[in-house]
């Protein structure tokens, strides 16, 4: 909401000073309506819950054995015990290992979702870009927060003339 608010004040500001046309749209909106979008985000959804289940079934092998470990625990030698604490802990360090590769930050669904879903969002991308092009429009927010701005026309793009203002060279 914060968000949305700093956003129509800079707008605002864009249409007090130089009647800049601007428009607000829900991208999650657009993508929700795709059958593209939906299968892409179905897929990703049977993977992720297919190795959700991957690693839940290692985790209770684990259980499993700590808790014969536990019944086990006063008849086993020290050596035993040793064995068996680092047989679980080795395992445990192998599915955590497997739920950062599969869930981390850039892990395997996160690529994926990128081979599935950035395509996706390449079109809506253009077809905003076509549309503000076509309508007249200097600046396209995006009203779900997500992306902020998606669209701004190379008019209103001021950094060259800051660039030159600053006495550095202008690149292209």
């Amino acid at each position: 909401m914060k968000k949305l608010l700093i956003i129509a004040i800079i707008a605002s500001s864009f249409t007090l000073s130089n009647a800049q046309r601007f428009a607000f749209v829900d991208v999650n909106a657009v993508l929700t309506k795709m059958d593209e979008y939906k299968e892409a985000q179905s897929g990703l959804d049977n993977i992720a819950s297919k190795w959700r289940q991957e690693i839940a079934e290692q985790y209770d092998e684990i259980k499993s054995l700590y808790n014969k470990y536990q019944a086990e625990q006063v008849l086993l030698s020290d050596e035993e015990r040793t064995g068996r604490e680092d047989e679980i802990m080795k395992k445990e360090k192998e599915v955590r290992k497997l739920q950062k590769q599969r869930f981390g930050p850039e892990g395997d669904l996160f690529r994926r979702r990128q081979e599935l879903v950035q395509p996706i969002q390449e079109k809506v991308s253009q077809a905003i870009q076509d549309y503000a092009k076509e309508k007249g429009y200097d600046v396209i927010f995006d009203k779900s927060g997500d992306a902020g701005i998606l669209f701004v026309s190379d008019e209103m793009d001021k950094t060259n003339f800051i660039v030159r203002k600053l006495g550095l060279k202008v690149s292209k």
